[in-house]
């Protein structure tokens, strides 16, 4: 491969992934056309991109974004696109199963990592991890929840306090004043 065809296959993927953070790595290993555009499809329809690509140039690309991903060896499938790593690779692993009708049959797809925030992880870690929006819901009932408490804690003696003299004003006489204590 030439230099300048070098620099703009880099130049493709830079642009291809920028920006990318959550990913899966697949390599291929029995696979027919048939499978492959079947899984592509699929993924296409949840607006989930595939790419072939070369492992060297890869690693140089993330290394430049800040992603810490070694492809290995061996052809690489790039899988990226949704909008957290959970729901990816959710998807990916229905994928593979579906892929895999036959129980006796090859594996066609060898799962190489997954990619969360720009941190190699498994691909089962990767399905637990919470989405965005679990997490910022997470965060909001961790600081709410200590709150509400010290809320009920300010707010109960003086709920206390009004039931009381709502006890005492029920007690007294129609008539309007209480009676005098008697003295002495």
């Amino acid at each position: 491969m030439s230099k300048k065809i070098k620099e703009l296959e880099l130049d493709t993927l830079r642009a291809a992934f920028k920006g990318v953070r959550d990913m899966v790595l697949l390599q291929p290993l029995k696979v027919d056309a048939a499978t492959d555009f079947e899984m592509r499809k699929k993924l296409r329809e949840k607006k989930i991109r595939v790419k072939m690509v070369k492992n060297s140039l890869t690693k140089k690309v993330f290394t430049e974004n800040g992603v810490a991903v070694d492809p290995g060896s061996g052809p690489t499938l790039l899988i990226w696109g949704a909008d957290s790593v959970k729901e990816l690779a959710t998807t990916v692993t229905a994928l593979l199963k579906e892929l895999k009708k036959d129980p006796k049959a090859p594996e066609k797809f060898k799962v190489k990592t997954a990619v969360s925030e720009g941190q190699p992880v498994t691909l089962d870690v990767a399905a637990t991890l919470p989405t965005r929006k679990e997490a910022i819901g997470g965060l909001l009932a961790a600081i709410l929840g200590p709150a509400s408490a010290v809320v009920g804690c300010l707010t109960g003696p003086a709920n206390n306090l009004a039931g009381i003299l709502k006890a005492i004003e029920d007690k007294a006489p129609a008539g309007g004043d209480a009676p005098a204590p008697a003295a002495g």
